[in-house]
């Protein structure tokens, strides 16, 4: 596993937002200069929100977003059978896996 990066809906939302220490801020800069991955899933979680700011939505733009192929719709059955987790978190998870990224 990790050939790149899977980043999360609040990762994006508090980096968009400003809301991050900054040592985080500069962390969180490096891997986005690489052009990380979100799911699609949290696309919608993140410009689901109505008081996101210009900044959140030129950043999912930039991003790559990874859709739903069967790959992923298996994965996430097989995680939704072997633990108990929200479907849209064994979306992400499933969209991290199947594509070999850190999340």
């Amino acid at each position: 596993m990790g050939s790149g990066y899977l980043i999360d809906t609040n990762c994006i939302i508090d980096f968009g937002n400003g809301n991050l220490p900054i040592s985080v801020k500069e962390y969180l800069s490096k891997i986005i200069d690489n052009r990380p991955s979100i799911s699609i899933i949290n696309k919608i979680e993140i410009l689901g929100f109505t008081n996101q700011i210009a900044s959140v939505s030129e950043l999912i733009d930039f991003l790559n977003i990874i859709g739903l192929t069967d790959d992923i719709v298996n994965e996430t059955i097989n995680i939704r059978k072997s633990i108990k987790i929200k479907l849209p978190d064994a979306i992400i998870a499933a969209s991290a896996l199947t594509k070999n990224l850190l999340f």
